[in-house]
């Protein structure tokens, strides 16, 4: 695998979150956690929204931050457990940090205030096995 020469697992994931277009950030999103969470992260009601994303339309405010930021953990975590995993962890209470939802955190916070604690929180994950 890619990441198993870097020191840290999620770098590579860092490195193709930054890198990729929108939209095929977008794209690689659904492949694992699927429409609906997908326009979860990115703040919209509609799953209508992220077919205009992928399609090249405008992604607004924070989100496209908050797509690229949970791309590099989806990323990171789709490397070493299934998509149902990586879906249960996003969507699962966790005691990493302190026994909140990954995904709520993002959504409902600022993202620069949230980020160290869920990267910490999957690279414990990771660590675990």
């Amino acid at each position: 695998m890619a990441t198993a020469s870097l020191p840290r697992p999620d770098l590579f994931a860092h490195r193709e979150a930054l890198r990729l277009p929108a939209a095929t950030v977008v794209e690689k999103l659904i492949e694992i956690v699927g429409r609906k969470l997908t326009a979860y992260i990115g703040e919209v009601k509609d799953v209508r929204a992220v077919n205009r994303w992928i399609a090249g339309g405008e992604i607004y405010g924070e989100a496209e931050a908050r797509l690229r930021f949970a791309f590099q953990v989806v990323r990171t975590l789709s490397d070493h457990d299934s998509p149902a995993v990586v879906q249960a962890w996003l969507t699962g209470v966790n005691p990493e940090l302190g026994d909140r939802v990954p995904l709520r955190l993002l959504r409902k916070n600022d993202i620069d205030a949230v980020v160290p604690a869920i990267l910490s929180a999957a690279r414990a994950f990771l660590a675990g096995g």
